[in-house]
């Protein structure tokens, strides 16, 4: 058993430093055995076997970024399961009623975002028309603001 902070982190330094010794040697290797072949062909981006059409540089829309970053939320929150089943049998009913409100706010947060349209992609409220008002800005006060301006 180990008895010093040393003794207790070394296992966690040494499988830190194989890892970046095995990333590194791949890295290389690859650079080093692979054949560097350079054409018009290799060049092009690979989109799954399909010519690519249009640019790179387009705009995405909103709703793309805030269904990744949903995706990523729930994805880190289903993490918080593993813990919870490893000590499941230690903490018996208490852990259930945890895990129980836990997954409730995660269903009352994923309603909320399906009832707001967050998960619609099939329908485009930007097509709507829509009133555009434009902004006013009134930079006089209302007491020296002349009652009327007649151009000069």
């Amino acid at each position: 058993m180990p008895t010093t902070p040393a003794e207790t982190w070394f296992p966690v330094l040494v499988q830190a430093v194989l890892a970046m010794v095995i990333a590194a040697a791949l890295v290389t290797l690859s650079y080093v055995i692979g054949r560097k072949v350079k054409n018009r062909v290799k060049d092009m981006p690979y989109e799954c076997g399909i010519a690519p059409t249009g640019d790179a540089r387009q705009r995405f829309s909103v709703k793309f970024y805030l269904v990744a970053m949903l995706f990523i939320l729930f994805d880190i929150e289903a993490i918080f399961l593993y813990p919870w089943v490893v000590v499941y049998k230690q903490l018996k009913m208490f852990a259930f009623l945890e895990m129980l409100t836990f997954v409730v706010l995660i269903l009352a947060g994923f309603f909320y975002i399906w009832k707001k349209g967050v998960l619609d992609w099939a329908h485009d409220k930007a097509a709507a028309p829509s009133i555009v008002v434009p902004p006013h800005l009134d930079l006089v006060p209302a007491d020296l603001a002349p009652l009327e301006l007649t151009p000069r």
